[in-house]
C-alpha cells in the first residue's frame, strides 16, 4: 500500500470509532488533509465533476450534465473555498453548497480555477493530476451516508427499466426506449448520463446509442444515471421469443464470466490483477482469450461511470465498502450491475425485486426478461 492510501486506511479506522458527530463531510475533508500531510503541502485545488461532487456531498456544481463545473475548490488547512461565477453564485449558496463552505464569486468572463489557484498560501496549490491516485482512493470507500443514497439511485434506475422494457414491444423503437428511459430517470431527481439501446438488427454493438430502429426479436438498454454527484450503471435484456440454443448458452456463459470477475473483487485485491482474472475468465467460460480486448470491463464505481476503469496499468487496490460496475461482455450478450463490497461478500445495488433473475455463485442475478 502506497503512503497516502496507507494514510486513508488509518484515518478510516479511526473515522468508525470517532462518534456520532463525525459527520460524511468531516471524513472527507479529513482525507483530504492526509493528502496534504503525505504531500507536504498546504493546499489542494479541485476542478473535475467527479472530485467536487463528492467533497461536497453530491452538490451539483454543473449546468448542462455533461459539462464541465462552474467551479473550483480551494482545500487548505484553514477552510474550503468554492470559487464560481457571479451569475451561479446565488443558486450554489441557497441550493446547493454545505454551509460550512465559502463562496466567493469572479465575473462571468473570469476563471473560477485561476482565482482558486491565487487563493492559496503563497505558494501554488496541489493539483488534482498531482494527486490523481490518492483521490480516488480516498473517494473508493463509501461513507455511511454515500451507501444509503447509492442503493437508493440504483434502485430507482433499475425500478425504471424494469418499467419501461415491460411496456415495450417488437415494433418499439430505440429511441422510443430512450425517451421514456429519460423521463423516468428525470422524474426520479436523476441526470441520465447515458443511455443506450440497440434491438436485434444491431445487438453486434457494445456502445449502440439509439437510433429510430425497431427492436424486433430481442434488445438490451443500458443506464448509467447520476444523483447527488454519484453513478448508477447497470443493463438489461428483453426478448420476445424463447431465444435461440446460442443464445441462451452464450448469457449464461457471460454470468459466469461475471461471476469470477466477483469473487477476484476482494480487500487487498488489484484492479490489474482481477482484469488478469477477468481475461483468463472469458477463455474458462468458452469466449477465447481475446474477447476481454473487445471492450472494456469496468471498474470502481460512484463518483464516476468508473473511477478508473480497470486496464493493465491500474494496480490501485481494491477497498472495502467500495463500490463496483464490471461489464463483461460477448457477442449479443453483456452483463452489467452496480455493486458494493461488504464485510459479507459483493452486495447487488441496483436490484428491481420485479425482474427475473437467476442464482450465480450464490448472487441474484438479471436474467432476459421474456415478453
Amino acid at each position: 500500500m502506497n503512503n497516502a492510501a496507507d494514510a486513508i486506511g488509518k484515518m478510516d479506522v479511526q473515522s468508525t470509532t470517532a462518534g456520532p458527530a463525525s459527520t460524511d463531510r468531516d471524513i472527507k475533508r479529513r482525507r483530504v488533509l492526509d493528502i496534504l500531510d503525505v504531500s507536504g503541502r498546504d493546499s489542494l485545488l479541485l476542478t473535475s465533476q467527479t472530485a467536487l461532487s463528492w467533497y461536497l456531498e453530491g452538490s451539483r456544481i454543473h449546468v448542462g450534465w455533461a459539462a464541465d463545473p462552474v467551479a473550483a475548490m480551494l482545500v487548505d488547512r484553514e477552510g474550503d473555498h468554492l470559487i464560481t461565477f457571479s451569475n451561479e453564485a446565488e443558486r450554489l449558496r441557497h441550493e446547493e453548497v454545505p454551509d460550512d463552505v465559502a463562496v466567493h464569486e469572479v465575473p462571468w468572463f473570469g476563471s473560477p480555477r485561476d482565482a482558486a489557484a491565487r487563493m492559496g498560501s503563497g505558494t501554488s496549490p496541489l493539483e488534482e493530476r498531482d494527486v490523481a491516485r490518492q483521490l480516488r482512493d480516498a473517494r473508493q470507500p463509501l461513507l455511511a451516508g454515500e451507501a444509503e443514497r447509492y442503493a437508493r439511485l440504483n434502485a430507482d434506475a433499475a425500478a425504471a427499466l424494469t418499467d419501461v422494457l415491460t411496456g415495450v414491444a417488437p415494433e418499439t423503437t430505440e429511441f422510443e426506449v430512450a425517451g421514456r428511459l429519460a423521463g423516468r430517470i428525470v422524474d426520479a431527481g436523476a441526470e441520465p448520463m447515458v443511455l443506450l439501446c440497440n434491438g436485434a438488427s444491431r445487438a453486434q454493438y457494445r456502445h449502440p446509442l439509439p437510433t429510430s430502429a425497431p427492436l424486433g426479436r430481442r434488445a438490451m438498454a443500458v443506464v448509467c444515471a447520476r444523483r447527488h454527484g454519484m453513478v448508477a450503471n447497470m443493463s438489461r435484456w428483453v426478448r420476445f421469443d424463447d431465444g435461440s440454443p446460442r443464445e441462451l448458452d452464450a448469457e449464461t456463459r457471460i454470468a459466469a464470466v461475471e461471476a469470477d470477475i466477483f469473487a477476484a473483487t476482494v480487500p487487498g485485491a488489484r484492479l490489474n490483477d482481477i482484469l488478469r482474472q477477468a481475461a483468463a475468465a472469458y477463455e474458462r467460460h468458452g469466449f477465447g482469450p481475446d474477447e476481454w480486448r473487445l471492450h472494456h470491463q469496468g471498474g470502481p464505481a460512484g463518483y464516476a461511470g468508473r473511477d478508473p476503469r480497470a486496464t493493465e496499468m491500474t494496480d490501485e487496490e481494491v477497498f472495502l465498502n467500495g463500490a463496483f460496475t464490471w461489464n463483461p461482455s460477448g457477442p449479443g450478450v453483456k452483463i452489467e450491475d452496480t455493486v458494493m463490497l461488504t464485510e459479507t461478500g459483493i452486495r447487488v445495488l441496483s436490484v428491481d425485486g420485479r425482474w427475473p433473475v437467476a442464482d450465480v455463485g450464490g448472487l441474484s442475478r438479471p436474467i432476459t426478461l421474456q415478453l
